[in-house]
């Protein structure tokens, strides 16, 4: 690594390309890349000075990057093997590694707290780059989305740990050789990849095996993994207890294996952002053994956007933007409205995304979807993948019983939603859905 003075990015505005762009600018190297399409975040790197471009075009390559001596190229494997440039950069024999193997060589040399699992990884993350900055500990953070605490999904605070999202996409995991790991989920997802929901947990079982000698697992109560446990009102070896609720918050006591610790807060709603904590806090406590400046992380932590933000709150009006994309996350979401707002009328706004996970999920995502007073579904965000025959946005919608639903064009949406005038809002996905919600956010504001 030492050697290389220039690094290309295939896929740079991913939100993981990304961060690991952010690190090599802040360590003086040169940064470039391309990506498909032009987002706030790739606004942000060119802003940052990685000139990107969007035609996938080797005219388009800085001349610079076209010199395999010294040049490292990076791609995510979402980028398609007929792309002309990574085509290009094979037959040139450049030095080409995947995003996972070049973060796995990043944190080799530290100590490693890494979080997988299915789903609230990022959170899980966010919470414990911003637990490690409370207790004035030297990290760098590689994160799956942006931290309400950091303004980034890159932190560089010192050298001494790094926290990264451990990815079971493509089993990017298996590069990673942590101190400290985290599984929280094992759902079913990435059936284009694993086949079988059994060959997923036979990858987090291997996940798992790559601790450090000495290492510390952390999983989710419940799940069929051996290590130290979290959860809920159970018997787990970290345990929130007592748990009360108020406008606030929640409030609660922390059951370690040595202590307790009540009248502990946090604000982020739901079960699933509490699980996301505690297992926050018990990964910090392997490596401080300090617990007030954690708790008073979990008391001032902000959150990560798109991560049940509540992005508009008027007087009769509640809008909540939310990355969502699984069956299990849809009922999380579900369960920490309903907690919130136990009698008001919720209309979900639906993008589902991927042709294969809509497929593979239809039954569980129409069953999830049902639970909302309303529903509304977007046209299906492709990403990676060509339409599957018979699988569309129409073909979910019928298969949701509740009778309370639509499909709606993403250029009627805003216009919709004036005239329907939503008691509670939500929308969900991790397409472009996102990229509307600002623009959702004034609509509603503006007809108050």
């Amino acid at each position: 690594m030492n050697k290389i003075e220039r690094i290309y990015f295939i896929g740079a505005g991913g939100i993981g390309m990304s961060a690991l762009a952010r690190y090599f600018v802040h360590l003086g190297k040169a940064v470039a890349g391309y990506d498909k399409t032009r987002t706030p975040l790739t606004d942000a790197l060119e802003s940052e000075g990685i000139a990107l471009h969007f035609e996938d075009e080797i005219a388009q390559i800085p001349e610079a990057f076209r010199n395999p001596e010294g040049t490292l190229v990076v791609y995510t494997p979402a980028v398609p093997d007929s792309h002309t440039e990574l085509n290009y950069f094979r037959n040139g024999h450049f030095s080409i590694k995947k995003r996972a193997e070049v973060l796995g060589l990043i944190s080799t040399n530290s100590r490693c707290l890494a979080v997988a699992g299915t789903h609230g990884k990022t959170t899980t993350s966010c919470i414990l780059a911003h637990l490690l900055h409370e207790a004035g500990l030297g990290f760098t953070a590689f994160l799956g989305g942006v931290s309400e605490d950091f303004g980034s999904n890159f932190v560089l605070e010192g050298t001494e740990f790094t926290v990264v999202e451990a990815d079971e996409y493509d089993r990017s995991f298996l590069w990673l050789s942590p101190e400290v790991a985290c599984v929280t989920s094992m759902d079913a997802d990435h059936l284009d990849i694993y086949g079988t929901g059994a060959a997923l947990e036979d990858s987090f079982r291997e996940f798992a095996g790559k601790l450090k000698s000495g290492g510390t697992l952390l999983v989710r109560k419940g799940l069929p993994l051996q290590g130290l446990t979290y959860g809920i009102e159970d018997d787990s070896d970290y345990c929130i207890r007592d748990l009360r609720q108020d406008a606030a918050g929640y409030e609660f006591t922390i059951k370690t294996p040595q202590q307790e610790f009540s009248q502990v807060r946090f604000s982020k709603p739901g079960h699933h952002n509490l699980l996301n904590g505690v297992a926050a806090f018990a990964m910090a406590m392997q490596v401080t053994g300090d617990p007030e400046p954690l708790i008073r992380g979990l008391r001032t932590f902000k959150g990560v956007e798109r991560r049940f933000s509540v992005l508009y709150k008027g007087e009769q009006q509640v809008y909540v933007d939310d990355y969502a994309h699984h069956p299990r996350e849809i009922d999380a979401v579900y369960q920490a409205l309903r907690e919130h707002y136990p009698s008001e009328q919720i209309l979900a706004v639906f993008q589902p995304h991927l042709f294969s996970r809509t497929r593979d999920f239809g039954g569980d995502f129409a069953r999830s979807l049902s639970c909302f007073d309303e529903i509304w579904l977007l046209d299906i965000y492709p990403a990676r993948e060509q339409p599957i025959a018979g699988i569309d946005s129409q073909w979910l919608l019928e298969q949701i019983e509740n009778t309370n639903k639509k499909m709606v064009s993403k250029a009627d949406l805003i216009p919709e939603l004036k005239v329907r005038k939503p008691q509670v809002l939500v929308t969900m996905g991790a397409g472009d859905i996102g990229q509307q919600a600002q623009f959702i956010k004034k609509a509603l504001r503006d007809a108050s």
